[in-house]
């Protein structure tokens, strides 16, 4: 008898019923579509933050960090310490090996290079530019300078790592010689000789790299006299934005419990993947490149902040536009509502006939919202990242509860105007 009561009023109020399943459809819809982009934003807006550039220099632990950054002189306990380039496949092989997108080795030598007609003492960086490594898994990946900065613009073509791979000019150092891809580039390195390379290509930076002149790895090591040895390190990493846990941590692991400890080495924070390069390379210091790894956690806690409010308005304006339909459903229901209490139905049951009709509405608006929201989630991930969102399981039981608390918030007006029914004065149409 219940459910046929419950199916009558719900023929005879399809309309309003109707107008409040659109409602939880589309409040939810936005929920869910803002909750799903919420939680993989993250990975999402890291990769694209990743075209900027590397967010760890690794340099060797003896070195200063700030006599580095400033370029003090050989000798002078700075530029004359090294990394161990056999070690650098490691980096794969750490807990958050597959967070590390991308790094190239650095080592430095001034070198005396010739034009037409013209010769210049340049700084040469010996580099990866597209190296194909292999790992002690016995996987191979490919690292260098071509994926740590796809924002260089290069006439012409990236040089070959092997020693004779050709050279790569800065766009302002290439003017100053006055060479093009395809000249040949004569240089004296260190070590004396004398060397000709292709000119493979001229890029433009916008910094101060448009003067320096890029080598493959192995030359410059050869010229410097530095076999196997590399100055410093960059890393391009996905990490999670710091919180207080990652921050105190970043000053001294040491202070932490045991379980802070685990959960710190066990989350892709910044700090935690230095540490982590730290144990894998021999003398090794990884430092956060501060305005990079900052602008991360910044804009990814506005994005966050700015999806949590979009889905707090969604529900709000669906609770405000619920709370009116059922409001006016069970004014227009009054007489009826009188009449049942007139012949002996408790003001509970009564209450139930209603919150049926209304849970019954609001879960089928809830499940077509919930399809519709996945949609909506798509076409913002191909719109905006080019990519599809992932569906967090996660999102289910958060809408749930989330529609539960809104279609009971929304129902209590019509439950207070309910309890106050008076069968006598509706009847009587007073």
């Amino acid at each position: 008898m219940f459910f046929r009561i419950v199916l009558g009023g719900a023929l005879g109020q399809r309309g309003k019923l109707l107008l409040i399943a659109m409602t939880m459809a589309l409040g939810v819809s936005l929920a869910t579509a803002m909750l799903n982009v919420m939680f993989d934003v993250g990975d999402k807006v890291n990769q694209e933050l990743k075209t900027y550039g590397a967010n760890l220099k690794v340099i060797p632990r003896s070195a200063a960090f700030l006599g580095y950054l400033y370029g003090l002189e050989d000798g002078a306990g700075v530029n004359d310490k090294f990394l161990r380039e056999d070690e650098l496949p490691r980096l794969k092989t750490i807990f958050w090996a597959y967070n590390i997108v991308d790094f190239a080795p650095y080592l430095e030598a001034p070198v005396k290079a010739s034009g037409p007609g013209r010769e210049l003492e340049v700084k040469a960086v010996g580099t990866w530019f597209s190296k194909n490594l292999e790992l002690p898994t016995g996987e191979s990946v490919v690292v260098g300078m071509r994926g740590l900065k796809p924002w260089w613009t290069m006439l012409g073509v990236w040089p070959g790592d092997a020693a004779d791979g050709g050279a790569a000019l800065g766009r302002s150092l290439a003017l100053g010689l006055g060479l093009k891809p395809g000249d040949s580039l004569a240089l004296t390195g260190p070590d004396g000789v004398r060397r000709s390379l292709p000119v493979r290509g001229v890029f433009d930076s916008g910094g101060e790299e448009d003067g320096f002149l890029y080598l493959p790895l192995a030359l410059v090591q050869e010229m410097a006299g530095r076999p196997g040895l590399v100055q410093s390190l960059d890393v391009s990493a996905l990490t999670t934005p710091e919180n207080e846990l990652a921050r105190r941590a970043a000053r001294s692991p040491a202070s932490l419990s045991a379980k802070e400890w685990e959960t710190w080495y066990c989350t892709a924070y910044i700090s935690s993947i230095a540490y982590q390069i730290e144990e894998a390379l021999t003398d090794a210091r990884a430092k956060p490149v501060l305005r990079v790894s900052e602008s991360e956690g910044a804009i990814l806690g506005k994005v966050e902040l700015l999806m949590t409010l979009l889905t707090l308005l969604s529900l709000s304006c669906t609770f405000l536009a619920l709370s009116n339909l059922v409001t006016a459903g069970v004014m227009e229901r009054s007489r009826e509502i009188g009449l049942l209490k007139a012949l002996g139905a408790a003001g509970l049951d009564v209450m139930a006939l209603i919150l049926a009709e209304i849970v019954l509405t609001a879960l089928a608006g809830s499940l077509a919202g919930y399809g519709l929201g996945l949609f909506f989630s798509r076409l913002v991930g191909q719109a905006v990242f080019g990519t599809a969102i992932s569906v967090n399981p996660a999102v289910v039981p958060l809408v749930a509860a989330l529609v539960l608390v809104v279609a009971g918030l929304g129902s209590l007006p019509a439950v207070r105007l309910l309890i106050g029914i008076n069968p006598a004065r509706v009847l009587h149409e007073r």
